[in-house]
C-alpha cells in the first residue's frame, strides 16, 4: 500500500490495506491487511500449552478486569482475530509487545467470527500483563474506496440534514456507540477503558463525505463517553485524524473530538509524531502510531501476521522515586557487594534492612557486620536452602533480589517486580543504574548484558527461564 506521505496532500489513502474473509487456501498465506481474519501460529507442539484455559460460556468479570491500556509507553500489534490462548502466552514471553489490538464489533471487519475472543480470554490476556485495545470497524465513509466490501456491510448516510448537521450520520454513530459498548460489557473490558472507532480511508476533499463521517464519530465519541467508556479513533494520520485535527483548531465546538488517536503512518519510527497533525493535540499521552503494516513476525516459535505500534497512553510508564525503608534506609543501590563481619556502611545497612523485612534480622540497621548481623545471614541461608556461611556474597544478593512474584518484564513495563530486577542487575554488576520502576532502554540493554553472560538468548525480556537463573543468583562477578 502507498503510504501517506507519497500522495497529495487533500488525498486520503486507506488507513491500511484491507483483507476480505480467509480464503480455503493455506493458513499461512494471507493478503497483508490490518483487517486480517486468522492469526497464523506455527509450532503444533506450542498450541497445547495452555489448552483449556478457554471458556466459551464465561460470564464477564468486568469488576475483576483492569481499565485498559492503562499507563504505558512501550510496542505494541493489531491483528484482526484475536491469536490463540497458547500463542499470546508464548508472545508475551518473548515478544518486545506488551498491547493487542482486538476487533470486538462492526459490520465491516473482516474478522467477524472471533473463535477465540471471549470473556476468558480477555481476562487472561489483562492477568498476564497485556494491554487491550478493543476496536470497532462499523459504518464506513460514503466515499471510501474500499468499501462496501462484502455488499451487506452498512455506510455512513451523508445526506446533510438537520441544517447541515447530517442528523441521519449522527443517529448512526449514537447506535453504533451502543453496540461497542454492548460488546465491550459482554467481553469484561471495564468502564473507563479506551474503546477505539477504525474510520477506514476516504477522500477528505468530498465535502459531505468528510462533513457526515466527522458527524457520525462525533456522536459516536460523545455516547460512548456518556456510557462510561473512553474514546479512541484509528484512522490515515494524513485522512480522518487530520480532518479532525483541522476541526479541532479550526471549529473547536463542531465536533466532540476522541479522547485518544491512533494514526496509522508507515514510516517504520516508533514514535507518535508525524506532519500531518499539530504537536499539540492529544497530547501528552494520547497518542497511538502504526508505524508498520501488515507483515509476518516470529516469537517464541509463533508467527502471526500483524501491525506494529507504538503507545504513548495514559500516564505513560514512568519511573518512580525511591523511598527509604526500614525508617530511613536506602536500599536502591547502584551496586551491592560482598560483605563479611567487621564490614560497616551503607552497603551492611542496606542488607540489614532487607533481611528485617524478611523476618531474619531483629533492631534498627546500624550499618555494623557484628554477630547479630552473622546470625540473620546465616539464618536466612538456611531457610533458602543456601550453604549456611555467616558471610554475603554476590550471588546471594542477586538471588535476594529476585524473590517474590516473577511476571514477564519488558520495554514499558514499571511496578515493584521492575525495581526488584533493576536490584538484581546492579547487584550482577551489568549495570549501575536507578532502580526507579521503570523497565527503560537502560534496564533493557542491562538485562540483554546480564542474558549473554548467563548464555541466554539476549532478548532484553525477563520470562520465567531469566527469572529462574536470578533465583539461583547467577550471572554475577
Amino acid at each position: 500500500m502507498t503510504s501517506r506521505d507519497a500522495l497529495p496532500e487533500a488525498v486520503s489513502p486507506p488507513s491500511s490495506p484491507l483483507s476480505s474473509p480467509p480464503s480455503a487456501g493455506s493458513p499461512t498465506t494471507r493478503r497483508p491487511a490490518r483487517r486480517r481474519a486468522r492469526a497464523v501460529a506455527v509450532g503444533a507442539g506450542l498450541l497445547g500449552l495452555v489448552g483449556g484455559l478457554l471458556g466459551a460460556t464465561a460470564a464477564p468479570a468486568t469488576a475483576q478486569n483492569p481499565v485498559t491500556p492503562g499507563n504505558l509507553t512501550g510496542y505494541g500489534f493489531d491483528q484482526c482475530e484475536a491469536p490463540s490462548q497458547a500463542a499470546m502466552t508464548r508472545w508475551m514471553e518473548t515478544s518486545p509487545f506488551l498491547a493487542a489490538g482486538i476487533y470486538i464489533s462492526g459490520a465491516s471487519r473482516g474478522c467477524r467470527e472471533q473463535r477465540n475472543l471471549t470473556p476468558e480470554w480477555v481476562r487472561t490476556q489483562l492477568a498476564q500483563g497485556w494491554r487491550l485495545l478493543p476496536i470497532s470497524l462499523g459504518p464506513q465513509a460514503s466515499c471510501s474506496p474500499h468499501f462496501p466490501r462484502y455488499g451487506n456491510d452498512p455506510t455512513i448516510n451523508a445526506t446533510p440534514g438537520g441544517n447541515g448537521r447530517y442528523t441521519a450520520a449522527r443517529a448512526q454513530g449514537r447506535l453504533e456507540a451502543q453496540r461497542s459498548v454492548d460488546a465491550a460489557k459482554r467481553l469484561g473490558i471495564a468502564p473507563r477503558s479506551v474503546l477505539w472507532y477504525d474510520l477506514e480511508a476516504f477522500d477528505v476533499r468530498n465535502t459531505t463525505c468528510r462533513e457526515s463521517a466527522l458527524s457520525f464519530v462525533s456522536a459516536w465519541n460523545l455516547k460512548v463517553r456518556q456510557l462510561g467508556y473512553t474514546t479512541g479513533l484509528y484512522s490515515s494520520a494524513g485522512g480522518g485524524l487530520n480532518a479532525f485535527d483541522d476541526a479541532r483548531v479550526n471549529r473547536p465546538n463542531a465536533f466532540v473530538q476522541p479522547q485518544y488517536i491512533w494514526l496509522a503512518r508507515w514510516d517504520g519510527v516508533a514514535n507518535t509524531s508525524t506532519s500531518y497533525l499539530r504537536e499539540d493535540g492529544w497530547r501528552p499521552n494520547r497518542r497511538v502510531k502504526q508505524y508498520r503494516g501488515g507483515h509476518l513476525e516470529t516469537h517464541g516459535g509463533v508467527t502471526i501476521n500483524i501491525d506494529s505500534n507504538w503507545l504513548e497512553v495514559g500516564q505513560g510508564s514512568r519511573p518512580r522515586q525511591s523511598k527509604p525503608a526500614c525508617g530511613s534506609v536506602r536500599v536502591d543501590l547502584r551496586s551491592y557487594v560482598a560483605l563479611k563481619g567487621g564490614d560497616t556502611g551503607a552497603q551492611v545497612k542496606a542488607l540489614q534492612c532487607f533481611l528485617q523485612m524478611k523476618g531474619f534480622y531483629r533492631g534498627a540497621p546500624d550499618g555494623r557486620y557484628d554477630k547479630t548481623t552473622g546470625n540473620a545471614v546465616a539464618a536466612y541461608r538456611r531457610d533458602r536452602g543456601m550453604t549456611a556461611a555467616r558471610t554475603w556474597d554476590v550471588p546471594a544478593w542477586i538471588r535476594l533480589h529476585a524473590e517474590g512474584t516473577q511476571p514477564v518484564l519488558k520495554l514499558g513495563s514499571t511496578g515493584w517486580e521492575v525495581r526488584r530486577l533493576q536490584r538484581a542487575l546492579n547487584a550482577a554488576g551489568v549495570s549501575r543504574m536507578a532502580a526507579d520502576s521503570h523497565f527503560d532502554r537502560e534496564t533493557e540493554n542491562a538485562v540483554k548484558a546480564w542474558q549473554k553472560r548467563v548464555k541466554q538468548a539476549q532478548t532484553g525480556i525477563v520470562a520465567p527461564q531469566s527469572w529462574r537463573a536470578l533465583g539461583f543468583g547467577r550471572g554475577g562477578r
